[in-house]
């Protein structure tokens, strides 16, 4: 019975899929099997044959590999390897590399024979590629074919890389990269202008031919893609749709990356759910927007025809279940985000008590306070509560070089004029100069450059902070440790970090702390930071009363926004106070016109964030509730 509910729920699924609670699980389960299959071969005496991926993913499965030889005596002497990929042209000891990051995070530490990797050539002369794939091919097949091949997915479904329109027998072979996959790439190389625009890849043929194929994939931004590979026709377009072929195939999941397939985003169209007030809110939402109707306008037929009866069952009549959802989206509107005074606060939000809180705003970039909630930020110093915003990073990799240069000439300008001359100034931004015409993608900034870029955003955060109503004293640079690498790579988090930030929060002592809670920025850094905050928070938890009465809000705004079902806060702008808002996201004028990492959205900051608050006010009208010019959205985070 179990087997046949199982069959039910994936029942939209096109080939079989094991989702987990962590990447770091799946990693482990992965890395075992991998272990096994070496095992087994050891004791057959014969070679382990592994196809090889690069990328964010597999990092942690060739982490526990490694272990698991430190540890565990696992040795690679009998392993040969065959990598995917390799961008075209690519020195092998460049950083960017494939050959630089497999052995950074496996060949260098495991006792495998440097002669049995195999990775594709990005030194070869553009006429020796086709023999070299050729070659690349017959290596495969003479050791007996790959065992296992590893795979993770880009975002437009490439494997490997083969991108959309790759033949379904393709063989190893030099390729055009996609924009979105150069994009994707961009960070590494210091813009997208200086990633390859080729590669060598095996084909989705080779990849077939392996007994064992494990497609990974981790996080929300994966799991748009994954519906389609999954879920999705067969088609050139999603190249690894052609996956769903295969006898030998598993994508292995975590929760994030599984998010949006059907027995996750909608389980009430494949079973019978537990009709709890989250999922009934989130399916009535659903019936609403796919039937394009009022929450009030939702009939019973509605309810029958789209996977909803049960729920019509069991806390019926329909009328009473919009009317119940209708009132807890109502609820969550409110004009006062630090709670109402002298008023009942039952169905708000926020409490009102105390009157006027204590509050933090916690910003991982010197921007997204005002980005992602500057009408809150706003409205929270005009109802006079008592709020501080911290900076947590210097945001100093995100700035031009050509600002620095001019920052530094107004000052070389500026002492003239007041007849103070300084010669040393004018040498080191001569070394500047000279430093930036020789500079390589992604080379690390001179320490003066990194610190001319974070005083550009410092005294653009605090020109932002002072037009929201701040005073000085109530805005703060952390500077955290983990993100002065003067790197798009950064440091470790360490303990620096987490005291830093409890010192911040002992000597306010606020009652309510706003975190960024939009994970899929591409820098990485917003989740670090409010892990850091959460850490923190937990911390002083077991010593401090005051941490009781804290609340920790999350906001989006800058790279995605809560779903409607999740929205627990939404606050709502006045024209007036878009504008407010604008003007005080125009502060941050080296973020304007083109960001250094604008990220998959080709918007202004301004722009995107207005759009999107825009688009929050327009669900709420659309679900019958009233017509705002624009909202921003919270989420509590329970700690």
């Amino acid at each position: 019975m179990a087997r046949l509910n199982l069959l039910e729920e994936t029942r939209f699924e096109k080939l079989p899929v094991s989702v987990f609670e962590n990447p770091k699980a799946a990693s482990i389960s992965v890395a075992k099997r991998i272990g096994n299959l070496i095992k087994e071969k050891q004791q057959n005496n014969t070679y382990a044959v592994l196809g090889l991926a690069t990328g964010a993913t597999p990092i942690a499965v060739y982490a526990e590999l490694v272990r698991m030889h430190k540890e565990e005596g696992l040795s690679f002497k009998n392993v040969v390897t065959f990598n995917l990929d390799e961008y075209y042209p690519m020195q092998p000891d460049a950083a960017q590399s494939y050959v630089s990051f497999m052995n950074e995070n496996l060949f260098d530490h495991i006792d495998i024979d440097k002669k049995n990797v195999n990775i594709p050539d990005g030194t070869l002369k553009l006429e020796d590629i086709p023999a070299f794939c050729l070659a690349y091919e017959k290596k495969i097949t003479d050791v007996g074919g790959l065992d296992i091949q590893v795979l993770g997915i880009g975002r437009t479904g490439h494997i490997g890389f083969n991108e959309p329109g790759s033949a379904p027998n393709s063989g190893t072979r030099l390729v055009t990269l996609d924009d979105l996959t150069r994009r994707d790439a961009a960070r590494d190389f210091g813009g997208k202008s200086f990633v390859p625009t080729k590669a060598i890849t095996m084909g989705i043929g080779t990849i077939f031919k392996a007994r064992e194929i494990i497609l990974m994939a981790w996080n929300r931004k994966k799991a748009s893609i994954i519906k389609k590979a999954v879920e999705g026709e067969i088609s050139s377009d999603v190249p690894a749709t052609y996956l769903q072929l295969s006898d030998n195939v598993e994508f292995i999941l975590d929760q994030d990356a599984a998010s949006l397939l059907t027995r996750f985003d909608t389980p009430w169209l494949v079973k019978d759910c537990v009709w709890d007030g989250k999922i009934t809110r989130k399916a009535v939402i659903w019936l609403a927007n796919t039937l394009g109707k009022p929450v009030l306008k939702l009939t019973e037929d509605d309810y029958n025809n789209n996977g909803m009866a049960q729920l019509a069952v069991d806390r019926g009549p329909v009328y009473n279940i919009n009317i119940d959802i209708f009132n807890k989206l109502q609820h969550t509107i409110t004009g006062w985000p630090g709670g109402k005074p002298n008023a009942d606060d039952s169905q708000r939000p926020e409490r009102a008590e105390p009157a006027k809180k204590r509050s933090i705003i916690f910003s991982p970039h010197p921007d997204d306070d005002v980005i992602s909630m500057g009408g809150t930020f706003i409205r929270l110093v005009d109802q006079q509560h008592d709020v501080h915003v911290a900076y947590q990073t210097s945001g100093n990799t995100a700035v031009w070089d050509d600002d620095v240069l001019r920052f530094v000439e107004f000052n070389i300008d500026f002492a003239e004029k007041m007849g103070h001359d300084q010669p040393d100034l004018k040498a080191m931004y001569h070394n500047m100069r000279d430093f930036m015409e020789k500079k390589q993608p992604n080379q690390v900034d001179t320490h003066e450059i990194q610190t001319v870029k974070g005083l550009i955003r410092k005294g653009e955060a605090i020109a932002g902070a002072r037009y929201c109503g701040l005073e000085d004293d109530h805005i703060h640079f952390m500077a955290l440790p983990f993100y002065e690498s003067g790197k798009n790579q950064k440091n470790p988090v360490t303990d620096e970090d987490v005291v830093l930030t409890m010192d911040l929060l002992q000597k306010v002592k606020p009652q309510q702390v706003f975190a960024a809670g939009d994970f899929e920025d591409p820098h990485g850094t917003h989740i670090v930071c409010f892990n850091i905050i959460l850490k923190a928070l937990q911390r002083l938890a077991k010593t401090e009363d005051w941490v009781k009465d804290c609340w920790l809000w999350m906001y989006r705004g800058a790279w995605q926004e809560f779903e409607t079902h999740e929205i627990e806060m939404a606050v709502p702008l006045s024209p007036q106070e878009v504008e407010r808002k604008k003007f005080a996201i125009f502060k941050h004028q080296s973020q304007k016109d083109k960001a250094v990492f604008p990220g998959d959205d080709a918007r202004e900051f301004w722009k995107r964030a207005e759009d999107r608050n825009r688009e929050t006010a327009q669900a709420y009208d659309n679900l019958g509730l009233a017509n705002y010019e624009a909202m921003e959205a919270f989420v509590r985070y329970i700690f």
